[in-house]
């Protein structure tokens, strides 16, 4: 079922159009990349407002006097906060992401709330992220960089391996998990792969050999995650996973820190059943990403565990963070605005549905 937006009916488009010049937008959560990209793709009828804070209970009344809100990975869009904008006059929310998982879909239905997100922005983006992840990890080029700043040019605990010949497991064959098994694949690795709809078209013309989950684990010497946080896959990573997978893994996840049991992971890292472990994400990174912390006392005891361990790194939710995707994701998102002022429907792909 695909959302209603209200501007569904046709009186409400009349209204739109009779009461407003401009369509103004609260954006939520913004940095300064955020004001330079939107404000680059940005075009008439759209009249943008950047707010600092991010959406939750004590900032939802700032929306008031907009008619719609462009929100972020860890804006919060619950039953609540939902209730509170469509009093407030909004049925329309722009998503400058993918992923939805922070929005509560069946109360914006309710209250004809449409939700419209990027589906694609650059892929290539968070794929080459996760293959820094990997490099990283494997040479260790974070610990070398460290050293020969001070004057130390050792070697010992810097060796690494081979990337050529390995088996690389994705889990996950979106645009993302495709182009960084076509990546894998240029630098010599058997791929294999596991997704509920496989694309066995593309996985023939790029080498890529479906596998069900479990026996992507137990072949796989390096695992990468590209799959969507849905209740299915909520915790896909968790101690009966780990146990099935070989000594010494090497786990990645550039997709949604939900997807892995952070628990489970320190167990596995502490087992050594878990070799390296590399993290953009993290489930519990709301209240931590895209803020300077270095000031403060880390309140998250996991993470802080995590980051203790030498075979870890972990990254500030940056996969996205090129200019090309910045530039996509603006003129996504302004897009599927401009369409909605203009009583127009807005990029099908673009839609939330249920």
């Amino acid at each position: 079922m695909v959302l209603g937006s209200g501007l569904d009916n046709p009186a409400k488009q009349k209204e739109l159009s009779r009461t407003l010049d401009l369509m103004k937008v609260a954006v939520f959560g913004t940095k300064s990349y955020d004001r330079r990209f939107i404000s680059a793709a940005a075009c008439q009828p759209l009249e943008f407002t950047f707010l600092e804070p991010r959406l939750g209970p004590d900032t939802v009344a700032l929306a008031e006097g907009h008619d719609a809100v462009c929100l972020f990975v860890n804006d919060r869009a619950d039953g609540q906060i939902l209730e509170s904008l469509a009093e407030l006059g909004i049925h329309t929310i722009a998503l400058r992401c993918n992923g939805f998982n922070n929005i509560d879909l069946s109360v914006a239905e309710k209250n004809e709330i449409a939700i419209y997100r990027v589906p694609a922005y650059s892929p290539h983006a968070v794929a080459e992220h996760a293959f820094a992840l990997i490099f990283s990890l494997n040479r260790k080029t974070h610990r070398a960089y460290n050293r020969t700043r001070e004057g130390n040019f050792e070697l010992e605990g810097l060796l690494g391996f081979d990337l050529v010949e390995r088996t690389v497991g994705v889990i996950g064959t979106g645009e993302i998990g495709r182009v960084f098994a076509q990546i894998a694949r240029g630098f010599g690795c058997k791929v294999i792969a596991c997704d509920p709809h496989p694309n066995t078209c593309w996985a023939d013309e790029a080498g890529v050999l479906y596998r069900e989950l479990e026996e992507l684990l137990a072949e796989s010497e390096v695992i990468s995650l590209h799959c969507p946080l849905t209740a299915a896959t909520h915790h896909l990573i968790n101690d009966a996973a780990f146990a099935q997978m070989r000594d010494g893994v090497m786990l990645i996840n550039t997709g949604r820190g939900g997807l892995i049991d952070t628990t489970a992971a320190i167990r596995a890292l502490k087992s050594k059943r878990l070799g390296y472990l590399g993290m953009d994400v993290y489930e519990e990174e709301a209240e931590l990403f895209f803020e300077d912390r270095s000031l403060q006392i880390l309140q998250d005891d996991e993470l802080a565990r995590l980051m203790t361990f030498p075979n870890v790194l972990v990254t500030g939710h940056q996969g996205f963070f090129t200019t090309q995707a910045l530039s996509a994701i603006a003129e996504t998102t302004v897009a599927s605005l401009v369409a909605v002022a203009r009583g127009e429907t807005p990029d099908e792909r673009c839609r939330v549905k249920r």
